[in-house]
Formats: structure tokens, C-alpha cells, sequence
């Protein structure tokens, strides 16, 4: 299909723009690959994590990126004079990632752009015949996530997800040690990811995009709102429109961690959720410290994200020895407590002695993992295949939907709703004491507190008394052409 030709049905109606891509043919090389078959990449999205990307798959051996794509014509001028630089080689850019997918000498792509696009290119992208390595989180809501995991289905295409710790020795180890019952019963769980980040800055008025940014095509599903925040880039994290906020840009990763560790092919059933955006005047819309409490069958899971900082502690990190790092999570058994943060971790008894060592690289095979998965065609071979990523992603949207459909509260309605369970008392108790120490005035920015909501993960839908409110937010609203489909 010519790019002329492409045009006009892209112009056409919702439902035709849908399956734009279940005519084209499949990769020709849908078959097993050998050792020695180069296998062609693509990288869209390459400002921030798709830049390392690119390198991360030229040195694997036997991968060749041919195309970058961005809708930032400054960026990806940059990007396609640096590879030649760096490789010696040529690599052509493209703005629109359709011309991207319309090559048929393309294998596979890495869908690195902002969150609100990771779906809708990943379904394309399996229409188009092409493998795919998506970025964390894989969806921008749960409904689009499982359009993904239906567009892998159908197509049968490999399809990775970036939350790399899956890749790492230590949480792999220390997952086979949980599930075999080598310390004993799960009784709790405590996720967390601290750190300290700034406000974003306040305008009144929107700001004008940037010349060399076509718009349209960076917003693409996502409605062109006007843009209220000081930096175009990186800074839509922190916006529901283009983001999830840290809970799904970091806390992600441990979520998954939790996931991998206790061996859950599910999500919460449960989940509650306080916190705000406390202390910055800005233009930002997630919170900065967000306290979660979720329920894996019978295994409560506290889920901790912050991001002010700690000035009453040194290192910026907080409260109890599950607390002390930038990330970390902490598995509470009969027998033994388990603490990991990136690239490693122990296991340690009653009296905290270590007694286990985990040592892990943070994830550093993770690219080949899904080269190896692409050169032989199993799904089951993928550290995280994408209904892991969707499952996982699943559990930060829960969290986030259980703090947007929340109202405004007293520390003692909080302190309240978190009584069920030790730790996310002691959790909120920290939290209130380093708010404290950034001065946040609780009476002017109180905490907002959600109910409790309950969730049906076969129908992927919360349910009982608030149910209402909570699956207003299970799907996007999208924006023509860039619509993902109801039927992949």
C-alpha cells in the first residue's frame, strides 16, 4: 500500500482506520529463524528510554536497527546523526510510525514513545506482521492491554514487555524459593519506589508545541489538548491525558517483581488507595505520595510511591529496613523476610541475618531474551510476555483508579481505612512524618482517600457499590484515525 493510498484510508471511518493493517502480508520470515538470520529493528520513540534502546539492539549480534521514528524532526536528526557516527552505517528516520510498518524488511519493533501510544502501536504493529518489544507500562488503560494481548493472539507475534527485572537472576531465584515454600507461608508484602522528583512548574496559559514537533502525530490516540506544562517532553508522566504517573512509570517494576515473585497469574481482587499531589503548586496531576492497600488472595500487598523528598533522613530514603532504598520490595514469610531492589537481595531470619544472598544484574539480557524469542517463534520462551506486562500494568491501574475516584479526607479517615493492616498503619505513619518534614499543610491539601473497590479480573472489571465511578476510567477515549480497535 503506497503512503498516498494510506492517507486517504486513514481518513476514513473509525472502524476502517481499526484494522488498517490486516490486509498487509506477515514478516516472510514468520518461521523459526536461524542463528545466522539478521533480524531488522525499528525503534519508535527514541528521546529519553528509546535512545539507549537503539544501541541496547545494535550490539546485539545478528540485529540491525534500519529505522528510528519520531514525531520530533530536531530529535530524530540528532539520533540518525549520532548512529551513523557511532556505527558507521546509515539508518533511515521516519516521522509517521504507518511508513515504518508499511516496510516489509522490517522484523521487529520497539515501541518506546509515551505511554498513550504504546497500545495502539504494539496492535499495529502485530497487524503489520512484526514482533514487538513495548515499553513499560504496556497500556495506557486495562481495556486497550488486553486488545494487545488479543493483537499477539491472533497475529502470533512475539510480544515483550519492558519491565526488565523479569530478565534478573535475583528475582528469578528468589521466585523459585518463594513458590517452593523455602521460607515458609506469605503472610505480607511491602512495594515500594522512593524517589525524590521536583514540581513541573506552573503556567496559566497553554504553551506553544515546539515547531519541530508534529503534534499530531506525537498525541495520536490521545486527544490534542492544549499543552499546560513548562517541558513538552517527559514532564506528560505526570498528566492522566499521556500518563500514569509514577505508580505506573516506576512502581511498574515492582509491582511485577511482586507478581513474578509470588507467582500470581492474576491481579488484586481489592484495592484501596490515599495520597495527593502534596506540596507542589504546579501543573502536575498524579500524586506524589501514593499509599496503596491490595489484596492477592489472602497475601495483603502494600504498594508505597513517593516522591518528595526526605529531608529528615539522610539519603533521601525512608523509615524501616524495608524502606532503605530507591526501590525495593520486601516479602514477609513465616520463616524469613525476602528484600530486593534492582540487581539483587537477601533473605534474612528472625533476628535479620542475612542468610541468603540473590544476586541479579537488574535485567541486562532482557533485549536478547526477546531476540531469542524472535528467532524461535515460542512465546513461552519471553521473560514477560505482554499478558504478563498487561496483568502487571493492570495492578497500577487499579491503584491509580482507586485514588482518582477518592475524596478528600482526614488523616483520622485514612488511618482508618489502612487499619486492617500493620505495615500500611506503620507505612502511613512514615509518610505522615515526612510530609511533615516538607512542611505540607494537611488542613489546605488534605489526603484524598478512595473506597475500597473490588475487582473481577476474568471480566477485567471492578464491581459492588462504586463500581460506577471506578470503570469510567477502564477505557480511553480515542481519537480518529488513532483509534485502537474493538476487534484486533
Amino acid at each position: 500500500m503506497n503512503h498516498m493510498t494510506r492517507r486517504r484510508f486513514f481518513c476514513q471511518s473509525v472502524s476502517t482506520a481499526a484494522g488498517a493493517y490486516l490486509g498487509l502480508s506477515a514478516s516472510s520470515r514468520a518461521g523459526a529463524m536461524g542463528a545466522n538470520d539478521e533480524i531488522r529493528v525499528a525503534v519508535a520513540g527514541i528521546h529519553s528510554q528509546g535512545n539507549g534502546h537503539i544501541g541496547r539492539f545494535q550490539n546485539i549480534e545478528g540485529v540491525q536497527v534500519v529505522a528510528l521514528c519520531d514525531p520530533d524532526s530536531e530529535v530524530l536528526a540528532q539520533r540518525v546523526k549520532e548512529f551513523k557516527a557511532k556505527y558507521g552505517q546509515s539508518v533511515q528516520g521516519y516521522a509517521d510510525v504507518r511508513h515504518v510498518l508499511d516496510r516489509k524488511d522490517i522484523d521487529a519493533i520497539v515501541v518506546a514513545t509515551p505511554n498513550h501510544w504504546h497500545s495502539l502501536m504494539t496492535i499495529w504493529a502485530c497487524q503489520a506482521g512484526k514482533d514487538v518489544y513495548v515499553e513499560k507500562p504496556v497500556s495506557h488503560c486495562i481495556w486497550e492491554g488486553r486488545k494487545m494481548v488479543e493483537a499477539a493472539r491472533k497475529y502470533d507475534r512475539i510480544v515483550q514487555a519492558g519491565t526488565q527485572q523479569r530478565s534478573c537472576p535475583a528475582v528469578q531465584e528468589a521466585a523459585r524459593d518463594i513458590q517452593a515454600g523455602k521460607y515458609g507461608k506469605v503472610l505480607w508484602v511491602h512495594c515500594s519506589k522512593l524517589g525524590s522528583r521536583k514540581p513541573i512548574g506552573k503556567v496559566s496559559t497553554p504553551q506553544a508545541v515546539p515547531d519541530h514537533i508534529n503534534y499530531n502525530l506525537w498525541a495520536g490516540p490521545a486527544p490534542m489538548s492544549p499543552v499546560m506544562r513548562q517541558q513538552f517532553h517527559y514532564d506528560w508522566h505526570w498528566q492522566w491525558s499521556w500518563g500514569d504517573g509514577e505508580m505506573a512509570n516506576w512502581g511498574v517494576h515492582y509491582l511485577d517483581d511482586i507478581r513474578h515473585l509470588l507467582g500470581s497469574e492474576t491481579v488484586p481482587t481489592k484495592i484501596q488507595a490515599a495520597g495527593n499531589r502534596f506540596c507542589w503548586n504546579d501543573n502536575g496531576e498524579t500524586p506524589n505520595m501514593h499509599l496503596a492497600l491490595a489484596t492477592y488472595g489472602d497475601v495483603p500487598v502494600v504498594i508505597d510511591i513517593r516522591n518528595l523528598p526526605d529531608p529528615l533522613r539522610s539519603g533521601g530514603s525512608s523509615g524501616a529496613v524495608y524502606l532503605n532504598s530507591r526501590g525495593s520490595n520486601y516479602i514477609q514469610c513465616e520463616g524469613a523476610s525476602i528484600r530486593l531492589s534492582r540487581g539483587g537481595g537477601g533473605a534474612y531470619d528472625r533476628a535479620n541475618k542475612r542468610i541468603h544472598k540473590y544476586t541479579g544484574d537488574g535485567g541486562a539480557t532482557h533485549t536478547q531474551n526477546f531476540i531469542d524469542a524472535v528467532r524461535s517463534r515460542r512465546r513461552q520462551d519471553l521473560a514477560a510476555e505482554v499478558e504478563v506486562g498487561h496483568l502487571s500494568t493492570v495492578v497500577c491501574h487499579q491503584a491509580n483508579i482507586a485514588w482518582r475516584v477518592g475524596q478528600t479526607a482526614t488523616v483520622d479517615q485514612v488511618h482508618q481505612a489502612m487499619k486492617s493492616h500493620p505495615d500500611a498503619l506503620y507505612t502511613l505513619t512514615d509518610m505522615l512524618q515526612q510530609l511533615g518534614g516538607n512542611d505540607a499543610d494537611l488542613t489546605k491539601q488534605p489526603f484524598v482517600l478512595g473506597p475500597e473497590l473490588t475487582y473481577d479480573p476474568l471480566a477485567e472489571r471492578f464491581t459492588g457499590s462504586d463500581a460506577s465511578l471506578a470503570n469510567q476510567y477502564l477505557k480511553s477515549s480515542y481519537r480518529a484515525p488513532f483509534v485502537v480497535p474493538d476487534a484486533v
